[in-house]
């Protein structure tokens, strides 16, 4: 394909996932091909392809409330520059807007700056953390906590029935959810770290006792995306050994709306990267 070709863009199916895998593989992301189905499965995947090798994709996943979450944005190393990210988000938003979708996404400040001009708005400043290396393991601690918990604790927070997409997570072998004291996590695998998210607590004290309980019982990396506001939370996870990898910015496609019931700690989009 000449640089100077208009891209062909086309609609990907759950047999894309392993070529889908590879190009997050590429980019370091934390997705699985479990992660990829869901989106392939659930989602409307576009794709472009060099010849028979998929070289770019962009995601348009539905939620509850008319809205939809912009993700997967993904361009090879070989073909960037191109164009192709903005052509196949270009789908996406046509593709939203037909559907009377609102569209989110979390970008990179470099990426903000692409999305802002197109009309997305800044919502949650969020920081992605990583701990490589957890303590010891101890036994996992005891828990009552359901996905009726986490789902209502959610929806309170997000506005966004996400429950399909929660329980496609939390369902995985090796996932679990955590409650310590009233907060209440998720924990699921990724292809390189476990996640912990979304977290919800009623203070950073209670936030982190439970992200505390967590990495006691884990001994891989474990990788979080924590609210900037947050500030106490975060100045836990950094005096504890987490380290900031790099921020990001939820975006919204037309005008800020205001905040939810509740604000979480830590954070998952449906990317759950």
């Amino acid at each position: 394909m000449a640089a100077t070709d208009a891209p062909d863009i086309v609609r990907l199916g759950v047999d894309d996932a392993i070529a889908g895998l590879a190009l997050s593989t590429e980019a370091h992301w934390n997705q699985t091909d479990e992660d990829w189905r869901i989106f392939l499965r659930d989602g409307i995947v576009f794709g472009i392809r060099d010849g028979m090798q998929l070289v770019a994709t962009a995601a348009l996943l539905p939620y509850s409330g008319n809205n939809a979450w912009i993700s997967m944005v993904l361009v090879s190393g070989t073909h960037r520059r191109r164009g192709f990210a903005t052509h196949l988000v270009d789908a996406c938003l046509e593709t939203a807007r037909k559907n009377g979708l609102t569209s989110w996404l979390d970008a990179t400040p470099d990426g903000a700056a692409v999305y802002g001009p197109l009309g997305f708005t800044p919502t949650l400043q969020l920081r992605r953390l990583k701990l490589t290396q957890p303590a010891p393991a101890e036994t996992p601690p005891s828990t009552s906590a359901t996905i009726e918990a986490l789902r209502a604790r959610d929806l309170r927070a997000t506005g966004f029935d996400r429950t399909a997409l929660l329980e496609a997570f939390a369902e995985r072998s090796g996932s679990r959810i955590v409650g310590v004291n009233g907060a209440i996590a998720l924990v699921r695998d990724g292809r390189t770290a476990r996640h912990i998210g979304p977290l919800f607590a009623d203070n950073a004290a209670e936030a982190l006792a439970l992200v505390h309980a967590i990495t006691r019982s884990e001994t891989r990396p474990l990788l979080l995306d924590a609210v900037a506001s947050q500030a106490a939370f975060l100045e836990g996870l950094t005096a504890s050994g987490w380290t900031i990898e790099r921020p990001f910015q939820r975006m919204r496609f037309g005008p800020a709306t205001t905040a939810g019931e509740e604000m979480p700690f830590a954070v998952a989009g449906p990317e759950f990267g």
